[in-house]
């Protein structure tokens, strides 16, 4: 008895030290070969300071196809990770059903899915976006962004690898108290708002923009110098007019001061909106003056224009029906549609982006870390300009052969100690603020002026992710909004969007064929080998006890 009552009182000890270690000590443990649970340092980083309620709801309830229940399942329990690694994180799934409208008007398009159920092709839409708020901020969170993918399979397990990189960058977004400056550059013939507005207005959400006007430098450089220095971000989006000495000086010292740039750059006069008014035009160099200051940094834009097999379509009437054109689209060569690096955060999984005229941007050594970003096919041709471009040349049957100049460039990301384009030069005019190079900087430079241009549709600006015309889907805005990002990530987070998972996927086809067997093997099977182990077991019961 007194050896019974031990035992017990140490089984009891046992429980009561275990107990108390759990309310103490708590410790989740990943054990997927991808490590996909495990969150990175960044993420820890944000985490720990929040030190509110930060509320995520969640808009993947309801009644959905088993294989979209994979996003629902991988994304609460991500949520669960963050949720144990902060308390302050509040968790919420809701369904969307009743509230439709509402959700739409705040920006959350729904994803029409196409699924097998039974053998056959189904149609679901669903609602795959998360809202997170803190105190009187809202983010929103796509959980189903557009990816490279060569099936819907592919693009679910794209959607739950950027799980990490999406919440972790709204999160940071949301708890920032200060936001970053983007000065979007003017004076020099740049695009007008309406044509950028697509890409500007998401920047807007997360970024204080404002238009910065170089027209100032004429009358007060030092002071339009010192007033872009309060900028972390300039942006200059397709300058038709030359940059005056002291406008580039401007620009030089704001980068040898630490600003970022975006450059998206046309070196030759071509225009769609031109050709289709006249059917013919003059495609010619454009001399910005910005040759010797990309030099210095280690960059040549070229003036060929770059015909690519690969390329985007354009609507073309092709006759009538009673009083209405018939509108057909064709490949239009003068428009590459390009592919993204895919081992870069930037360009990721992103789906084909479209640009228009481009140049080709030669590689010059230096000290500088350059990343290609955007890169053409193959099967390309340059062609020199001056040149006239005919619109009828669209019906002319090409000619691979042609088409051998290989893969040219046409974004580069450059990473580094820029020095000064005026360094070792006389300076157009003095200020204290002068840097002959700058360190740990970072600039991209893409040879499209129009690759952030929306279209217009009755006065409004058009998605520039779709094409109003041919209603083909583009991944410029996602690329723009990824490079500026980029640009101003100073925590590391552009990182995670490199994250890799690997999903096991069903075989869906063949396991409808397949599905009487499994049902047997899981159900009946399991049965029939219990009762035989019962008559087994009584039979040698009883031969033995008998």
């Amino acid at each position: 008895m007194t050896k019974k009552l031990k035992n017990t009182a140490l089984l009891a000890t046992i429980i009561i030290v275990l107990n108390f270690v759990s309310q103490h000590f708590y410790k989740r443990f990943d054990l997927t070969s991808d490590k996909r649970f495990t969150l990175s340092n960044n993420t820890k980083n944000i985490l720990s300071s929040i030190n509110k309620s930060v509320y995520i709801t969640v808009y993947l309830e309801g009644d959905f196809p088993s294989e979209f229940k994979r996003l629902q399942v991988e994304t609460r329990q991500f949520l669960e990770e963050l949720s144990a690694e902060n308390s302050n994180i509040k968790i919420q799934f809701e369904n969307p059903e009743d509230r439709r409208e509402e959700l739409i008007k705040k920006g959350m398009m729904p994803s029409q899915l196409t699924f097998q159920e039974e053998g056959k092709l189904s149609k679901a839409i669903i609602f795959p976006w998360a809202e997170i708020n803190f105190e009187e901020k809202t983010n929103l969170v796509s959980l189903f962004p557009n990816a490279i993918a060569v099936s819907q399979d592919q693009q679910l397990e794209k959607a739950i690898e950027n799980l990490d990189y999406s919440f972790s960058n709204a999160i940071h977004s949301i708890l920032e108290k200060k936001n970053k400056k983007i000065a979007i550059i003017d004076g020099n013939g740049e695009l007008q708002d309406i044509f950028q507005y697509s890409y500007l207005s998401e920047v807007a959400k997360k970024y204080k923009m404002a238009k910065f006007t170089l027209d100032s430098v004429a009358t007060n450089a030092p002071q339009t110098l010192q007033d872009l220095t309060t900028f972390d971000l300039a942006i200059i989006a397709k300058p038709t007019e030359q940059f005056t000495e002291n406008e580039k000086f401007v620009i030089d010292q704001f980068i040898t001061n630490g600003g970022k740039t975006l450059w998206m750059i046309d070196n030759v006069q071509a225009d769609q909106d031109s050709l289709y008014n006249g059917g013919k035009m003059l495609a010619y160099p454009r001399d910005l003056n910005l040759t010797d200051l990309l030099f210095s940094y280690g960059i040549r834009i070229n003036n060929s224009l770059i015909k690519d097999l690969y390329s985007a379509k354009i609507p073309l009437a092709t006759g009538n029906i009673g009083n209405q054109p018939q509108f057909q689209n064709f490949d239009w060569f003068f428009h590459p549609l390009v592919n993204g690096n895919p081992n870069h955060a930037i360009t990721k999984n992103l789906i084909p982006i479209r640009l228009q005229f481009a140049n080709q941007i030669d590689i010059l050594k230096n000290n500088i870390k350059k990343t290609a970003l955007l890169q053409s096919s193959i099967l390309t041709k340059k062609v020199g300009t001056p040149t006239i471009i005919d619109l009828q040349s669209i019906a002319e049957k090409p000619q691979e052969i042609d088409y051998k100049d290989g893969n040219q460039l046409f974004a580069v990301l450059l990473e580094g100690n820029f020095n000064s384009g005026y360094k070792n030069r006389i300076k157009p005019f003095k200020t204290p603020l002068f840097r002959e190079n700058s360190m740990n900087n970072k600039m991209i430079v893409i040879a499209d002026g129009d690759i952030g241009k929306n279209q217009v549709l009755k006065g409004k600006p058009f998605d520039l992710a779709r094409d109003k015309w041919t209603n083909q889907e583009f991944g410029n805005k996602d690329f723009l909004l990824n490079s500026i990002d980029y640009l101003l990530d100073d925590v590391g987070l552009m990182q995670l969007r490199n994250k890799t998972i690997k999903i096991a996927k069903l075989d869906q086809q063949k396991a409808h064929r397949d599905r009487a067997f499994w049902q047997f093997f899981n159900m009946i099977l399991p049965l029939i080998l219990l009762f035989a182990f019962g008559i087994v077991f009584n039979y040698l019961r009883r031969k033995r006890f008998g």
